[in-house]
């Protein structure tokens, strides 16, 4: 019984390696729909069953293995090689990470929002560029990636200049004020369920943690795609937007970020 499972599980791995070294890459470079389905979904929760672990636990033990503690350049770095070559995740990755970077030092926030942690690689990423004194929130509605993520943000050396809060954005945005004394958002970064981005968009508007001058970014608005979300942004009177065109994160298939200035 013991042998007949091993012989399962490597022939399965034989079929899966064979399937992802040679004829699923072609095919998915064609179809971003295809690509997020065999990454995102088939192969990732093969790899979950075969390791016993989590995507982000998988890419926590590559951070402690090859990136430098107290780093975060590293981390990141160690964070966009994994994802590479190892496994794809739905991080902001390296090419679009490049535009977040741009734009947050443009912004210069005091205060910035980040709704979707996932691992922590974009609060990472925006907290190692914040001015000193700034503070960067970030909301993760999984429990199971917030724990991972707070220990990638503090491996990072960055824990002093992060709140994680754990729950739905929906339930979080109208406490933020009360909980943590901010008044407004410099900078948002929207990168969490995509059906929520519109509806968090007004649920700022209308806890006022949007000033003018505030910048709204979003990710994936391509890929997976957030038309709703477009379509407001880019029609109100309330914003000036941008599309910064990309490449989904570790792919060459489009995907790009949306820039969108509040005017109040």
């Amino acid at each position: 019984m013991l042998w007949s499972l091993l012989a399962a599980t490597a022939g399965s791995a034989a079929v899966l390696y064979v399937l992802y070294r040679w004829l699923i890459p072609a095919a998915v470079q064609r179809s971003s729909w295809l690509a997020l389905l065999w990454h995102a979904v088939i192969f990732e929760r093969v790899l979950d069953i075969l390791t016993g672990s989590s995507q982000p636990q998988r890419m926590l033990k590559a951070v402690q293995k090859n990136a430098t503690k107290g780093d975060p350049q590293s981390v990141i770095s160690a964070i966009d090689h994994y994802c590479r070559n190892k496994e794809w995740a739905m991080n902001v990755g390296d090419d679009k990470g490049l535009i977040l970077d741009s734009v947050l030092t443009e912004v210069n926030p005091s205060a910035a929002l980040e709704l979707g942690t996932y691992c922590g690689y974009s609060t990472v990423r925006i907290a190692r560029l914040l001015s000193p004194g700034s503070k960067l929130i970030t909301v993760e509605f999984n429990p199971a990636f917030a724990a991972v993520a707070r220990q990638i943000i503090a491996y990072a050396g960055l824990q002093d200049k992060v709140t994680l809060v754990e729950g739905p954005s929906g339930d979080l945005i109208p406490k933020l004020r009360e909980r943590f004394g901010v008044k407004s958002f410099d900078f948002v970064f929207l990168d969490h369920w995509k059906d929520r981005y519109l509806l968090d968009t007004k649920l700022l508007e209308d806890c006022g943690l949007l000033q003018k001058g505030t910048v709204l970014l979003a990710d994936n608005v391509i890929c997976p795609g957030t038309p709703e979300y477009l379509k407001y942004v880019r029609s109100s009177p309330r914003y000036e937007s941008r599309y910064y065109k990309s490449n989904l994160e570790y792919t060459k298939l489009e995907d790009g970020l949306e820039k969108s200035v509040f005017l109040g």
